[in-house]
Protein backbone atom coordinates (compact mmCIF):
# COMPACT_ATOMS: atom_id res chain seq x y z
CA UNK A 1 0.00 0.00 0.00
CA UNK A 2 1.28 3.45 -0.94
CA UNK A 3 -0.20 6.80 0.01
CA UNK A 4 0.71 9.78 -2.14
CA UNK A 5 0.45 13.46 -1.25
CA UNK A 6 1.12 16.17 -3.84
CA UNK A 7 2.16 19.73 -3.06
CA UNK A 8 3.65 22.76 -4.76
CA UNK A 9 0.81 23.86 -6.99
CA UNK A 10 -0.29 27.45 -7.27
CA UNK A 11 -0.89 30.43 -9.53
CA UNK A 12 1.90 31.52 -11.84
CA UNK A 13 2.21 33.78 -14.86
CA UNK A 14 2.92 32.39 -18.29
CA UNK A 15 6.62 31.79 -18.71
CA UNK A 16 7.06 31.10 -15.03
CA UNK A 17 8.08 27.98 -13.15
CA UNK A 18 6.74 25.69 -10.46
CA UNK A 19 8.06 22.58 -8.75
CA UNK A 20 5.58 19.93 -7.72
CA UNK A 21 6.38 17.34 -5.09
CA UNK A 22 4.74 14.02 -4.37
CA UNK A 23 5.57 12.44 -1.03
CA UNK A 24 4.97 8.71 -0.66
CA UNK A 25 4.42 6.69 2.48
CA UNK A 26 6.04 3.35 3.11
CA UNK A 27 9.55 2.00 2.87
CA UNK A 28 9.27 0.45 -0.60
CA UNK A 29 8.98 3.64 -2.63
CA UNK A 30 12.10 2.84 -4.65
CA UNK A 31 10.49 -0.17 -6.33
CA UNK A 32 7.58 1.79 -7.78
CA UNK A 33 7.36 3.38 -11.18
CA UNK A 34 6.03 6.90 -10.69
CA UNK A 35 3.96 9.00 -13.05
CA UNK A 36 2.52 12.50 -13.23
CA UNK A 37 -0.83 13.11 -14.89
CA UNK A 38 -3.05 16.15 -15.21
CA UNK A 39 -6.69 16.93 -15.80
CA UNK A 40 -8.00 20.27 -16.99
CA UNK A 41 -11.65 21.28 -16.51
CA UNK A 42 -13.87 19.52 -19.02
CA UNK A 43 -11.03 17.43 -20.37
CA UNK A 44 -9.88 13.87 -19.88
CA UNK A 45 -6.91 13.04 -17.71
CA UNK A 46 -3.66 13.04 -19.65
CA UNK A 47 -0.19 11.69 -19.13
CA UNK A 48 2.57 14.17 -18.35
CA UNK A 49 5.71 12.27 -17.33
CA UNK A 50 6.96 9.00 -15.90
CA UNK A 51 10.08 7.85 -14.11
CA UNK A 52 10.96 4.18 -13.82
CA UNK A 53 12.34 2.63 -10.69
CA UNK A 54 15.76 2.69 -12.39
CA UNK A 55 15.45 6.42 -13.12
CA UNK A 56 14.68 6.29 -16.83
CA UNK A 57 12.20 9.01 -17.75
CA UNK A 58 9.55 9.65 -20.39
CA UNK A 59 7.45 12.69 -21.28
CA UNK A 60 4.38 13.72 -23.19
CA UNK A 61 5.25 15.66 -26.33
CA UNK A 62 3.40 18.69 -24.99
CA UNK A 63 5.82 19.09 -22.07
CA UNK A 64 9.04 17.69 -23.46
CA UNK A 65 11.88 20.17 -23.01
CA UNK A 66 9.94 22.19 -20.43
CA UNK A 67 9.18 19.72 -17.64
CA UNK A 68 11.57 17.45 -15.75
CA UNK A 69 10.58 14.51 -13.59
CA UNK A 70 12.96 13.26 -10.91
CA UNK A 71 12.89 11.17 -7.77
CA UNK A 72 14.69 11.04 -4.45
CA UNK A 73 14.29 7.56 -3.04
CA UNK A 74 15.89 8.56 0.26
CA UNK A 75 13.08 11.09 0.74
CA UNK A 76 10.33 8.92 -0.80
CA UNK A 77 9.53 11.81 -3.10
CA UNK A 78 9.02 12.36 -6.81
CA UNK A 79 9.24 15.83 -8.32
CA UNK A 80 7.98 17.60 -11.41
CA UNK A 81 9.94 20.70 -12.33
CA UNK A 82 7.85 22.81 -14.70
CA UNK A 83 9.41 25.66 -16.67
CA UNK A 84 8.17 27.96 -19.41
CA UNK A 85 4.64 27.37 -18.24
CA UNK A 86 1.77 28.08 -20.61
CA UNK A 87 -1.93 28.76 -19.91
CA UNK A 88 -2.72 25.37 -21.43
CA UNK A 89 -0.72 23.73 -18.62
CA UNK A 90 -3.49 24.78 -16.22
CA UNK A 91 -4.88 21.63 -14.59
CA UNK A 92 -5.01 19.54 -11.47
CA UNK A 93 -1.80 17.54 -11.36
CA UNK A 94 -1.76 14.04 -9.90
CA UNK A 95 1.06 11.68 -9.10
CA UNK A 96 0.57 7.95 -9.34
CA UNK A 97 2.46 4.75 -8.59
CA UNK A 98 2.53 1.23 -9.94
CA UNK A 99 4.79 -1.80 -9.64
CA UNK A 100 4.39 -3.43 -13.02
CA UNK A 101 5.03 -1.01 -15.88
CA UNK A 102 6.20 2.55 -16.36
CA UNK A 103 3.54 3.56 -18.84
CA UNK A 104 1.55 6.56 -20.00
CA UNK A 105 -1.72 4.75 -19.34
CA UNK A 106 -3.40 5.93 -16.20
CA UNK A 107 -5.27 2.65 -15.83
CA UNK A 108 -1.97 0.88 -15.19
CA UNK A 109 -1.44 2.83 -11.99
CA UNK A 110 -2.67 1.46 -8.68
CA UNK A 111 -2.18 4.40 -6.33
CA UNK A 112 -3.05 8.06 -6.79
CA UNK A 113 -2.64 11.25 -4.85
CA UNK A 114 -5.39 13.80 -4.27
CA UNK A 115 -3.99 16.29 -6.78
CA UNK A 116 -2.62 19.81 -6.66
CA UNK A 117 -3.97 22.72 -8.70
CA UNK A 118 -1.70 24.53 -11.14
CA UNK A 119 -3.05 27.70 -12.73
CA UNK A 120 -1.09 29.59 -15.37
CA UNK A 121 -2.31 33.08 -16.20
CA UNK A 122 -1.71 34.73 -19.55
Amino acid sequence: QVQLVESGGGLVQAGGSLRLSCAASGRTFSIYHMGWFRQAPGKVREFVAVIRRDGVTGYADSVKGRFTISRDNAKNTVYLEMNSLKPEDTAVYYCAANLVRATAAGNDYDYWGQGTQVTVSS
